[in-house]
């Protein structure tokens, strides 16, 4: 049997604090508990920051065969625990299409950092390294002055719209100035 993602909904800006409950709860299973993040560069009162936010707020994913009675009660238990998604009666797991998503974008870590990135003469973005290599078609909306690209999710059928960085290198003509 291979594994499989479930969705946890716990408290929004509660996450870290039921994760370290809940893992510390899980003990020596083997099992992960994923809460994807993103890493955007901010500019407030003229300075530029690094912050982390999460990519799906609220949401945790559980990589696991299957949730049996014993594992359910387990992550039931830590404060900020809402949900499973369906819902606790129907806990289903992610689907396929989402789930390749999910596997691509934390493929380099819990925390998706900045990707880079190219501009064709039609003013197309190209990604040409990093997390959002192969997400061109869900790009929506690009901020070049912000180096942030809108990226289209789905999760269970709900679609979300979620910034993610970029630093993007402009292409030279390989002409010396002057």
């Amino acid at each position: 049997m291979s594994l499989t993602y479930y969705v946890i909904q716990v408290k929004t800006r509660g996450e870290d604090k039921y994760l370290s409950i809940a893992r510390q709860a899980l003990g020596p299973l083997n099992i992960k508990l994923i809460w994807p993040r993103r890493s955007l560069r901010i500019r407030r009162r003229g300075r530029w920051r690094d912050v982390l936010s999460p990519i799906f707020p609220g949401y945790l994913f559980l990589e696991v065969e299957e949730i049996n009675p014993e594992l359910y009660w387990i992550l039931k238990k830590p404060p900020g625990f809402f949900r499973f998604i369906k819902s606790n009666h129907d806990i289903q797991p992610l689907p396929e299409p989402d789930a390749r998503i999910l596997t691509s974008l934390t493929s380099f870590g819990e925390v998706v950092k900045q990707s880079l990135a190219t501009f064709d003469e039609g003013g197309r973005i190209r990604i040409i390294e990093g997390p959002l290599m192969g997400f061109e078609g869900l790009i929506t909306k690009v901020d070049r002055r912000k180096g942030r690209a809108k990226i289209k999710l789905d999760l269970y059928e709900e679609s979300y719209q979620v910034d993610f960085g970029f630093s993007a290198i402009e292409k030279t003509d390989g002409k010396k100035s002057p």
